[in-house]
């Protein structure tokens, strides 16, 4: 479909530019002539025609298409303003409104098509074939559309991965820059995500892939820009409508001075009908139709090469009128995954000795915090003993013989007959930082509490004052999560309020207040168990895009890559557009107005009629354009400025 639609734009410009190249060239000779070898009158008349069929044929037969379905547009317009001229004998003025228009159309094409070419260069980043290793160790390439999920794919340095895999072998830096907007390549090894349309850079990868190249998230990214082309902006179907209801009132206007001025002044027909032609010149809405889409469209190719994904114009609106932002917590403001913080080793216990035996006894765990725990310990410790009669249970932590010790693993209720005081104290100061306390026995003697958190997200704190650097009203984080954990989170992202223990019904009430009291409000979540809130909200924006089917499902714009400075950039971005669109269609409006008065004074010609109408009309074209520069990401300083550093261990 977006082959389809770039060949389409290259087919359909460049004819385009022949018709108004000839046309050009037409009327340069035929006005040469005329000026300077007036014995060759019907030479140059001669000329002015040509240039009137191959500037003119192209709208009208897009013009006359329009009056087959009934309605009447903007070529049609300027061809029967062209063809009043010629009625008056002036050839010359007629061919400069049919050359300019047809300039002003070529380049209102080219501003578009760059725009669009702009997103659509994201399929060049999909390669046609991949190199998929057999069972037997053979490896072949194969059609891209044949490799299956489950397949090995290598991937060398200078490639392009076609699939979304996980790294099965081998270590390289990845460039994911069209995918995620990082500016930098980013580090795989085992077990790490990759994406398709990124580009391997130093060493070999051995990928399993997860998706089919139909499902890949370049070729989803792909689509989601197709539909945000097709949908609309509420100020685009406003313009929709002048197009189809002012034209009429254009020519109702240059009726009406072509036949009330003779019958009711004593005007001649001939100047009636020259102002008649003047007036259908500068009325044509062309650049206040082309005013909203080349903003929308520059917009929506901005926020897509900075790994922004609009899906639609009218949500990129919606972001510049936002007044409030409500995050989720998990996964939103926080990292969703949780890390060992700090180890309270009991007296006598070494922390090495603490973390070795808790981490043993969980090292068969599914569970998060058992997770969070192992890697801590490997990274620390090495390799881990092997445990022996492992008994999970669900809720309370884990039970397993290591090296001899029968080893607790929990919380306070299942290890609360062996447990101390001192122990159930150090587990309580923990909770009071909105922290999880896990705390361990070995043989019935208590060997410490370890410390495990989600960690904010390094630049949490900074996107938000830059939120508020922008002029929002008023930032609020809605979890799930209980009071002591929401506070501290809270505390440190900086929000201005939060509410906790909320339910997804409570979510939804919670925006719908937040609306009711400050006006429009986007809420930002990780797109799965956030999906009702981000329905109801102005705006609903996703984190994670890359890695979440259901965030690009549900939400009306994709931060593509986990970076909360992403957000600020957004809603820049949506400001930036208002301002453009309200730019081009005051100045749209203006031009028609001024250029109207200035007919019915008598105080202009139609070449200058036609000058100041298209000169507009490419002004705002270019305008809108524009913001094709506000693809650059605005960096937000790290570390966090009055915030500490995760304790990582």
């Amino acid at each position: 479909m977006v082959q389809a639609n770039k060949d389409w734009l290259d087919d359909g410009l460049r004819p385009l530019v022949t018709a108004t190249a000839l046309s050009g060239i037409f009327l340069a000779v035929g006005w040469i002539l005329e000026h300077r070898a007036p014995g060759l009158h019907a030479w140059s008349a001669a000329l002015y025609a040509t240039a009137y069929a191959t500037g003119g044929y192209l709208r009208l037969k897009d013009g006359l298409a329009a009056l087959r379905r009934g309605s009447l547009n903007i070529d049609m317009l300027m061809v029967l303003g062209a063809m009043g001229a010629a009625a008056l004998g002036r050839w010359s003025e007629g061919a400069v409104l049919i050359f300019l228009f047809a300039l002003s159309n070529a380049l209102e094409e080219f501003a578009s098509g760059k725009t669009r070419r702009a997103i659509e260069s994201l399929v060049t980043l999909r390669p046609e074939q991949a190199l998929v290793r057999q069972e037997d160790g053979a490896e072949r390439m194969v059609p891209l559309e044949q490799v299956q999920t489950g397949d090995l794919v290598v991937v060398r340095p200078g490639e392009r991965l076609g699939v979304d895999g996980v790294v099965v072998d081998g270590r390289s830096a990845v460039d994911q820059a069209a995918i995620t907007g990082e500016s930098v390549p980013v580090a795989k090894e085992a077990g790490s995500r990759v994406y398709a349309g990124s580009l391997n850079t130093t060493g070999s990868l051995l990928v399993r892939v997860m998706k089919p190249a139909s499902e890949s998230t370049l070729a989803r990214v792909i689509r989601l820009v197709e539909q945000a082309q097709e949908q609309k902006a509420k100020v685009q179907r406003a313009v929709d409508w002048i197009d189809r209801y002012y034209t009429l009132i254009v020519v109702g206007v240059a009726l009406a001075a072509w036949t009330l001025p003779p019958l009711l002044a004593g005007w001649t027909w001939s100047d009636s009908f020259y102002l008649a032609m003047q007036l259908l010149v500068v009325m044509s809405p062309c650049a206040l139709v082309i005013a909203t889409p080349a903003a929308l469209l520059s917009g929506i190719a901005a926020g897509a090469r900075q790994g922004i994904l609009f899906k639609g114009g009218i949500h990129l609106e919606q972001a510049g009128a936002i007044r409030v932002v409500a995050f989720d917590k998990t996964g939103t403001l926080t990292e969703g995954r949780p890390r060992l913080t700090a180890l309270h080793p009991a007296e006598g216990v070494s922390e090495a000795e603490l973390l070795r035996l808790a981490a043993a006894a969980e090292l068969r765990s599914g569970h998060p915090l058992a997770r969070a725990i192992v890697a801590a310990a490997r990274q620390r410790c090495g390799a881990l003993p092997q445990p022996e009669q492992v008994e999970e249970q669900p809720g309370l932590g884990i039970a397993a013989t290591v090296e001899g010790r029968r080893v607790l693993v929990g919380s306070r209720r299942l290890v609360e007959q062996t447990a101390d005081g001192r122990l159930l104290r150090q587990a309580e100061q923990v909770e009071e930082q909105g922290e999880t306390a896990i705390l361990v026995v070995a043989d019935g003697e208590p060997l410490g509490v370890l410390s495990v958190a989600d960690q904010i997200r390094p630049q949490a704190r900074a996107a938000i004052a830059a939120l508020r650097a922008q002029g929002i009203e008023r930032v609020v984080m809605l979890t799930g999560d209980n009071e002591r954990v929401a506070a501290a989170v809270a505390a440190q992202a900086g929000v201005d309020e939060y509410r906790a223990a909320l339910l997804p019904a409570d979510k939804l009430q919670a925006i719908a207040e937040l609306e009711r009291q400050y006006g429009p409000v986007a809420m930002v979540g990780d797109g799965i168990n956030d999906a009702p809130a981000l329905a109801r909200a102005t705006l609903g924006v996703a984190m994670g895009g890359a890695g979440n089917d259901a965030a690009l499902e549900s939400a009306d714009v994709v931060l593509m890559a986990d970076d909360l400075a992403r957000l600020p950039d957004a809603f820049r971005l949506g400001r930036r557009t208002r301002q453009v669109v309200a730019q081009n269609l005051g100045l749209a409006t203006a031009v028609i107005i001024v250029l109207a008065a200035t007919s019915l004074l008598g105080a202009l010609t139609l070449p200058l009629a036609v000058v100041g109408h298209e000169g507009s009309t490419i002004l705002v074209a270019v305008n809108g354009m524009r913001l094709l520069l506000s693809g650059r990401r605005r960096s937000l300083p790290t570390p966090l400025p009055g915030v500490e550093q995760a304790r990582g261990i």
